[in-house]
């Protein structure tokens, strides 16, 4: 038992209270760390990385939440990174450059693969990799969602996490997965919510080209897919807006790195309560974090569909928190007013439409929602619509 005499108020507390091991793991490896609302990852700074052997970055969100980050790899014109493994899921969006990267495979087999810009591809659990510029004049750069965070402090053991023996021979993937093949999952959610597909692989090549489903329940005209990529916990998506359209305002759990893949437009991001919306302009490059149960909405303000990637905590196959679930059952999906977590057309604040309207016409695009909008009368509408408090509907179901 502690005596009067062993209070020490003058005790260094850096490594025994509030110690954060990945986030002191992150500024011990000499490279720039970033933090912002979202970033431009074609434009961030990197520096040189001794871990990759090549130049790197954090690019650090606000609402990356406790188990997700990223960071930006970038290989010289020529060059390759060192060979790695860790117990951290990754996946990484090629931003720009041509390459390959081979995996050393828990059977002691490798995989060889060629990437290009826009394509996804995930490092099996704790399988050694390295990644190769396939270009002798231009660097390559590619984006790392991962889930580094939960794991380094979880264990606070950097040699555990980077020199690990174990192997995932499970969370391979069949021999074809490499190859940009896979297998798709239909899954039927039951009546009331709208079913999804999953394409269960390694690697795509081409996000902008990779074929959709529809998924109308979150905006007329919307495609998806969802990824199982390398059996992770890690989740991942592709959604197509059409052009002349929008997505259906909702909200989910911290942690969502969205990369815009194609197209141009925006976001907007608001709490209930808030009187302005917080707007993040997007193209090819751009990656943020809608922070935890902040609302948010994509729009499409250009002359073709626009397609994003979304990767996150907790699969379709292994959600992984409480929250998760929800959103794998289609709460994501479900209005507000029936206990889901989206806000229909039709309830959502008339700024809404009114932004996006004046935003396509200076692009030149004509709106093709017309049949769920009067949009004459929105655009007549005068400034004490247009300000105060931004509306939502009622919630009838549980608060998350």
């Amino acid at each position: 038992m502690p005596t009067d005499a062993e209070i020490n108020p003058e005790i260094d507390l850096t490594d025994k209270f509030l110690v954060d091991p990945y986030l002191n793991w992150a500024e011990g490896e000499g490279i720039p760390i970033h933090l912002d609302f979202g970033h431009d990852l074609l434009a961030l700074e990197t520096g040189d990385w001794d871990r990759y052997e090549a130049k790197g970055c954090f690019a650090h969100t606000h609402g990356r939440g406790d188990f997700m980050a990223n960071y930006v790899l970038e290989v010289p014109a020529g060059g390759k990174t060192r060979p790695i493994k860790h117990l951290y899921e990754a996946f990484f969006y090629v931003l720009a450059g041509t390459g390959s990267t081979t995996v050393w495979m828990a059977d002691g087999t490798s995989r060889t693969f060629e990437w290009g810009p826009k394509a996804v591809f995930a490092i099996p659990l704790n399988c050694k990799y390295q990644v190769f510029n396939g270009s002798g004049r231009d660097p390559a750069r590619l984006s790392c969602t991962n889930d580094a965070p939960l794991t380094l402090n979880l264990y606070h053991n950097v040699d555990f996490v980077f020199a690990n023996e174990h192997t995932f021979p499970e969370r391979m993937g069949e021999s074809n997965h490499f190859d940009g093949e896979g297998d798709l999952v239909p899954v039927d959610r039951g009546a009331g919510v709208a079913p999804i597909n999953l394409w269960e692989t390694n690697f795509v090549h081409d996000l902008a080209g990779f074929k959709l489903f529809e998924m109308d329940a979150r905006g007329k005209g919307s495609l998806n897919i969802s990824f199982i990529l390398a059996d992770g916990t890690m989740h991942a998506h592709t959604s197509q807006i059409p052009k002349g359209r929008y997505k259906k305002a909702h909200r989910h759990a911290a942690g969502t790195h969205v990369h815009a893949v194609t197209g141009e437009g925006y976001s907007l991001l608001w709490y209930e309560g808030d009187s302005e919306f917080k707007e993040i302009p997007w193209r090819h490059g751009i990656m943020y974090t809608p922070p935890f149960w902040m609302m948010h909405q994509h729009f499409n303000t250009c002359n073709q569909p626009a397609r994003y990637l979304a990767c996150s905590m907790g699969s379709r196959r292994y959600p992984f928190i409480a929250l998760r679930k929800k959103s794998a059952e289609g709460g994501g999906s479900i209005s507000i007013q029936d206990g889901g977590r989206q806000i229909e057309y039709l309830d959502q604040d008339p700024r809404v439409h009114r932004k996006w309207l004046e935003a396509i016409a200076a692009n030149g695009v004509e709106s093709e929602m017309g049949d769920i909008f009067d949009e004459d009368a929105i655009r007549a509408l005068g400034p004490e619509a247009l300000t105060g408090v931004i509306q939502m509907p009622k919630s009838t179901g549980p608060a998350v």
